[in-house]
């Protein structure tokens, strides 16, 4: 029982970490990151305030699933955000594809608590 939580936790610890570290890096150099939105995203709101905003979702996103508390939505959120990022960057490929194992992880916790979520009441 303690290696399957101890599993579990570090599956948290890998998305949480994924999800934290572009917004920190992001503010010491933000036009390492700008680039990743798609061309259709840019121009009705400023490049940083687009990116930082990002960043905040990624935050909230990376701090719930590390929270372990009903992460089945944010762990779908994520997954969506990985696929997205390389699905509208392909040119980039061959750096973006370690986000499809991320997105494998994410997709993983969400499928875990899939249960969990449907057992408490929440709807699908």
């Amino acid at each position: 029982m303690h290696q399957a939580r101890f599993s579990y936790l570090l599956l948290r610890l890998g998305a949480a970490f994924a999800f934290l570290y572009p917004p920190i890096n992001a503010l010491f150099e933000p036009y390492s990151w700008i680039g990743y939105f798609p061309d259709f995203t840019r121009g009705y709101v400023d490049e940083m305030l687009m990116l930082h905003t990002f960043g905040v979702i990624e935050m909230i996103i990376a701090l719930w699933i590390l929270s372990g508390w009903n992460i089945f939505w944010p762990s779908i959120a994520a997954t969506a955000m990985l696929v997205g990022i390389v699905v509208f960057n392909p040119g980039e490929f061959p750096i973006l594809f370690r986000d499809l194992s991320i997105a494998a992880l994410t997709f993983s916790l969400a499928i875990i608590n899939f249960r969990k979520s449907a057992a408490s009441g929440a709807s699908l």
